[in-house]
């Protein structure tokens, strides 16, 4: 990543308590201001309901949408919500000038991912640390390698390591040499 993080994913912090990109709380969250009006516009559109709460979590802004009828905002593997993430980005960035880490979820998809993505590394490693040899995981997102990462990360005697060009980057588990 080319965010400077700490060891959880949680954006270094200057004394000044700015992020490592510069942004104060107050700019993360009027960061997630924006794109909550934005969403909030797309629901309009669409007429669709949901509950939208905005919020900053790890030094990101953040922009969660709970309520019925919202799968198709999610789409086959969090597909339609990744391309609403980006132009909710869009968005933020059209409006600030300055680009945005935001994180939306919907319906608490990412959530539930991020419990199913930690299944899947925890079995990964313990195929690595049973048979010795490298697994390669299956293409993911953005999102879902950095679940991935983060799990196999804070277990000792394996590491993780994307390959690959997008759509098709995956992580390979493997035991440290």
């Amino acid at each position: 990543m080319d965010d400077a993080t700490d060891d959880n994913g949680a954006e270094a912090r200057t004394e000044s308590g700015k992020s490592a990109t510069g942004a104060s709380d107050a700019d993360l969250f009027r960061q997630s201001e924006i794109a909550a009006d934005y969403v909030e516009g797309l629901l309009d559109i669409l007429d669709y309901d949901g509950d939208i709460d905005e919020l900053v979590s790890a030094g990101r802004p953040m922009v969660e949408v709970v309520g019925g009828r919202l799968q198709p905002l999610v789409g086959q593997r969090g597909a339609t919500l990744e391309a609403l993430q980006e132009l909710t980005r869009l968005a933020v960035f059209r409006q600030t000038g300055t680009p945005s880490r935001l994180l939306l979820d919907v319906g608490g998809y990412r959530a539930n991912r991020r419990k199913e993505l930690a299944a899947v590394a925890k079995n990964a490693v313990e195929k690595v640390k049973e048979h010795g040899e490298s697994v390669r995981l299956e293409p993911m997102s953005a999102f879902e390698r950095k679940c991935v990462h983060d799990v196999v990360n804070a277990i000792s005697g394996v590491e993780s390591e994307s390959e690959g060009v997008e759509p098709n980057r995956r992580i390979v588990v493997r035991p440290v040499a």
